[in-house]
């Protein structure tokens, strides 16, 4: 069975009496160079641990078993369950877990499921939920990188520069805690059903430490959100509308011993330069 086959797909999922679910952001892929090419990207060797979200049918878990030590893929989807049994059935190497990855804790997910390994993230996911599973990746500190297909409008988010119309609080995020990488795109023809957006693949590569050290990561975290959920007013206001302790001449003050404009607006400025602002803000 080729698993990127629309004809063999087909006659797969009626076999079980499957159903595309739209809540689920369900699109299997047609196309056989894009789960090469992804696993391909992954980096990945014998000594790697795979956590793969959203295997659908399995074209792209088939890849990873071909190239990882071990493979660990959560489905959310019940329905999928015979599916999978069916298209992975002697891939030992391979373990679906059926449920919620969002519930899940992923440090323990992996080291529990894949001791003594290396752990990657590889998957195609699904793009309603795409920004909280990149966030918990990023926030489970266990993978060495994260290389996923995602809706092309994120992955612009992903790596934007400063004073770009992409630039956002998700990308400082992002930048954190990785080096991301826009690698290539999958454009619409490649799934079934067609998705009505280019999706893109990107490669998250893990830092030892943050680009910048500051005193106190959650300030550092909820100067970005206030530069970025205030997108249209100055730094100055955004920043004085979160820090209820500060006045608006404190606020001015901190900007201006950083050497920024007290009119500037929080998208043109790099996370060295919110660093230094939340450290200020640290010491007030």
């Amino acid at each position: 069975m080729r698993l990127t086959d629309i004809n063999d797909i087909r006659a797969l999922l009626s076999r079980h009496g499957f159903r595309f679910s739209k809540s689920m952001g369900q699109n299997f892929l047609t196309a056989s160079w894009v789960p090469e090419d992804i696993a391909d990207a992954a980096g990945l060797d014998e000594s790697t641990g795979v956590l793969e979200v959203g295997p659908g049918i399995g074209c792209l878990t088939e890849q990873l078993s071909m190239r990882a030590g071990k493979v660990v893929a959560v489905e959310l989807d019940n329905a999928l369950r015979p599916v999978l049994k069916e298209t992975l059935a002697g891939r030992d190497n391979v373990e679906i877990v059926f449920g919620d990855v969002l519930k899940q804790n992923l440090a323990e997910l992996v080291n529990e499921k894949m001791p003594d390994m290396r752990h990657c993230v590889c998957a195609n996911l699904p793009y309603n939920v795409t920004s909280p599973l990149i966030t918990a990746f990023l926030e489970a500190e266990c993978f060495d990188s994260v290389t996923v297909m995602i809706q092309r409008e994120v992955a612009k988010r992903i790596c934007a520069k400063p004073n770009t119309a992409d630039y956002g609080a998700f990308t400082v995020l992002v930048n954190w805690y990785a080096e991301p990488e826009m690698l290539f795109d999958v454009p619409p023809s490649c799934f079934i059903p067609q998705p009505k957006v280019t999706s893109s693949v990107i490669n998250l590569k893990m830092r030892e430490k943050p680009p910048v050290e500051v005193k106190d990561k959650d300030v550092f975290f909820k100067v970005v959100r206030a530069a970025f959920g205030m997108r249209r007013k100055t730094l100055t206001n955004a920043l004085s509308a979160h820090f209820n302790a500060l006045s608006k001449e404190d606020i001015e003050q901190i900007l201006t011993d950083c050497g920024l404009d007290t009119k500037i607006r929080g998208e043109v400025l790099s996370i060295e330069q919110f660093a230094r602002i939340s450290d200020k803000i640290c010491e007030k």
